[in-house]
């Protein structure tokens, strides 16, 4: 079985530089757009058997595009939901991302899994509703061929996928990053989850 995680197409909340994970007020740019066509096209071809979507409209959006192409059906689930930045939800204020900084380096470098932005997720909260929903893919599967996309966000992909990809750590996550519509492939094999190829490297 392989997974693919795919980050969401650029969006205006983006482009504005807002918190905006929790509401479907922010659509696709016209780039944003174009980037989910052209990952889709660069998915046709692979047996996609299911999409699973984020409930923020820029992920829904992208997924869309994809179920289109793919022809795959597609479902919505809050497993893939960008995390909660609390008090700072809907807004672009500049104390919120220095403490969106804040927070990872205490789950990136510190180990400090309990940290959160006031009123927000913790790391393991995070990983609460993320791990156990990738894990019931990986179990409930025995065809070895499927392949299945999950249409996400940068900062759930680069917090929870070294959780699970036992040859990724979080020094590479976030040096790395995920752009616009980039693709994480991980393959699953005796129910535990290798990295193939994080946004065309090989970890």
């Amino acid at each position: 079985m392989r997974l693919y995680f795919v980050r969401h197409g650029e969006s205006t909340a983006n482009l504005l530089h807002e918190f905006s994970n929790s509401g479907v007020k922010h659509p696709l740019t016209s780039e944003g757009i174009e980037q989910a066509h052209a990952v889709a096209r660069s998915l046709s071809g692979l047996p996609i058997q299911r999409i699973y979507a984020s409930p923020v409209m820029r992920a829904v959006q992208t997924a869309q595009v994809l179920a289109d192409r793919l022809r795959a059906p597609l479902e919505i689930t809050e497993a893939l939901r960008e995390w909660n930045v609390g008090i700072y939800e809907g807004t672009t204020d500049p104390v919120g991302w220095e403490w969106h900084t804040r927070v990872q380096d205490d789950w990136f470098i510190r180990r400090n899994y309990d940290s959160r932005m006031p009123e927000g997720e913790s790391f393991n909260e995070i990983r609460e509703r993320f791990v156990p929903f990738v894990e019931s893919l990986v179990q409930d599967d025995n065809d070895p061929d499927r392949c299945v996309v999950l249409v996400g966000h940068g900062g759930l992909y680069t917090a929870m996928l070294p959780a699970i990809l036992e040859n990724v750590t979080f020094a590479f996550a976030r040096e790395h990053g995920v752009p616009y519509t980039g693709v994480i492939v991980a393959e699953a094999q005796a129910d535990k989850l290798s990295c193939v190829s994080w946004c065309g490297i090989r970890p």
